[in-house]
């Protein structure tokens, strides 16, 4: 239970009990489990979705807007600020201990601010254009899912942490093997689950979508992962803002792969 509620109580906005402790097997199993964070996210948004697609029928722009407005709320915007601390810490131009200053600092910077409008932007017309192809469900579905799945590899054997400190200290390097399948399993089902009602509903464009899922997932996952080597490299490691980063940088991708499908 320790490792849900960091889960819960790190990726979303739920009300839940702190864990009563933290350490690496916690943390590694709340990582590993990190899609089903994605999967309660895709509940809580996409069902109002389908209602207003059926008896208000709104403008696919404005209910774009609402559901990536939604999202910041029940993720406390953690994951956009992430993104814009570390758009601050690559765009310094400096690497290791010099970048993580720039990132610690609690105000957003030029780089900072420039990313976090590009991305919501185009977090909002590739939804827009999804919902109006009809696919938007499916899409925001998948994108959750796999934005959140992409913590696994992250928190994998592949990047260590670049400080001693904080959330990334805890974390990275915490996924082993076993978990990661674990968490790869519940992702697939989450998806296929997902999809399959989905298509049950109706929505032709779903079933569109979910038959080509699979390419959608792995040029998303490489864009999150690209993210990550490049902070890396960089900072000399990982940090809680990176994984931020992470996860924002999937989500867009997946989103813009499905409006282009």
């Amino acid at each position: 239970m320790n490792a849900l509620r960091l889960l819960f109580g790190t990726l979303t906005i739920l009300p839940v009990r702190p864990p009563a402790s933290v350490d690496r097997r916690t943390a590694g199993w709340a990582m590993a489990l990190a899609p089903l964070a994605g999967g309660v996210l895709a509940v809580i948004v996409v069902a109002p979705v389908l209602l207003l697609e059926e008896y208000a029928d709104p403008p696919p722009l404005l209910l774009a807007v609402l559901v990536i407005g939604l999202l910041a709320l029940l993720t406390r915007a953690l994951h956009l600020d992430g993104l814009a601390d570390t758009a601050d810490g690559l765009g310094s131009g400096r690497r290791g201990e010099a970048a993580l200053e720039v990132m610690r600092k609690s105000d957003i910077g030029p780089f900072g601010v420039v990313t976090l409008v590009l991305v919501l932007l185009l977090q909002v017309a590739a939804l827009a254009e999804c919902l109006a192809a009809g696919t938007g469900p499916a899409a925001l579905l998948v994108s959750l899912v796999a934005s959140r799945t992409m913590l696994i590899a992250v928190c994998g054997g592949r990047f260590r942490a670049a400080r001693q400190d904080g959330l990334g200290a805890v974390v990275a390097g915490s996924v082993d093997t076993s978990k990661a399948a674990v968490g790869l399993a519940v992702a697939l089902v989450l998806v296929l689950g997902g999809l399959g009602v989905l298509s049950s509903i109706d929505l032709t464009g779903n079933e569109q979508l979910g038959a080509e899922f699979d390419q959608l997932v792995w040029f998303a996952l490489l864009a999150g992962f690209g993210m990550a080597a490049w902070a890396a490299r960089r900072f000399g490691g990982l940090t809680g803002d990176v994984f931020g980063a992470v996860v924002e940088t999937t989500f867009t991708a997946a989103l813009v792969i499905a409006a282009l499908t």
